[in-house]
Order: C-alpha cells, then structure tokens, then sequence
C-alpha cells in the first residue's frame, strides 16, 4: 500500500490529476498521433534509462511491461499507466503461469526500477481518457514509449516519470 501512495504521489506531482471533461477529446484523433506504425530504434531499459536522467527532461524511448507494484498500473480515466522492467528470462509467458502468484515474479517485480507514463494533449494537460481505452493496451503487456524523462533519486521508490509523445505496442 505505501508504494500505491508514493506512485500516486509521484504522478500527482507529474500533473495527472487535474485533466479536461474527456467529452473535449477524439478518441480516434489522439490515438492516431500517438501510436506509432513500428516500434522505434534504441529503446533501453528502465533501469538503463534510470542512469542517464536526472532532474532536467531529456528525451527517452523505454521498452517496459505494464505493471504495477502491487498496485492497478493504470490510472482510471486518464492516459496514464507505469511500467516495470521486462525480464530478461520471461518464464512469466509460459501457459498457466500467474505472475500475481510466483514468489519469484513477486521478489523480481518489488525490487524492478518503475516508470510512470503520461501522455499529454495540446493543451499540456494530461488527456482524460483511460490508457486502455486509448491504446487499446492492457496489463502485462509490453511497450515502447518515447518522449521525455525525468528521474528524482530522493523520491522514496525509484520511479521514471515519463510524459510520452508515442507509443508503439508490441504483439502478444
């Protein structure tokens, strides 16, 4: 429950909060300048991205699975969701297995570096419509996201926040 509490606070103080009437937005509009026709060259990963940010934004393209930390990755009627690492040795895919009941995928994913994701409309403000919704995208599912990146290494859990500009959606 804390790490809910300090990701909640983490993108509170990103700006996703506050947000427009979702009846303002294309659905469709927005959907199709955001999502990308193939998947972007030179995504790292979180924790190699983790290195080079600081608190100024710099530009990133992160791959990372839709994930929280014993929490909803998404964020309910906003464009938003956070991202965990992508194991290297993905016994998680195998039929039957429940990543939400493996003593190993739990300890991988508590101690996993975290992103947490926005996408922003013209207005600068964060879009008001349920990242599922808008990208067709659900959890456990493995992304590449481009945009900026900031990192605050005093923040209490290691999260990246991001504030997307694309995201290419990588096939089951």
């Amino acid at each position: 429950m804390r790490a809910g509490m300090l990701i909640g606070l983490a993108l509170a103080a990103a700006g996703v909060m506050a947000v427009p009437a979702a009846a303002e937005i294309d659905v469709a509009a927005v959907r199709e300048s955001l999502v990308l026709p193939e998947e972007p060259a030179g995504a790292v990963s979180l924790a190699e991205a983790r290195k080079g940010l600081g608190l100024e934004p710099k530009p990133v393209t992160v791959a990372g699975r839709i994930e929280g930390k014993g929490i909803d990755p998404f964020l309910e009627g906003k464009a938003s969701f956070s991202l965990l690492e992508i194991p290297a040795d993905d016994h998680a895919k195998n039929p039957g297995h429940n990543a939400d009941d493996c003593p190993f995928c739990k300890k991988r994913r508590a101690n996993a570096t975290m992103a947490a994701v926005q996408f922003l409309g013209t207005d600068g403000k964060p879009i008001p419509v349920d990242a599922r919704k808008l990208f067709g995208v659900a959890k456990g599912q493995d992304v590449v996201v481009t945009g900026t990146g900031v990192f605050d290494a005093k923040l209490g859990i290691p999260v990246i926040q991001v504030t997307g500009d694309g995201i290419f959606v990588r096939p089951k």
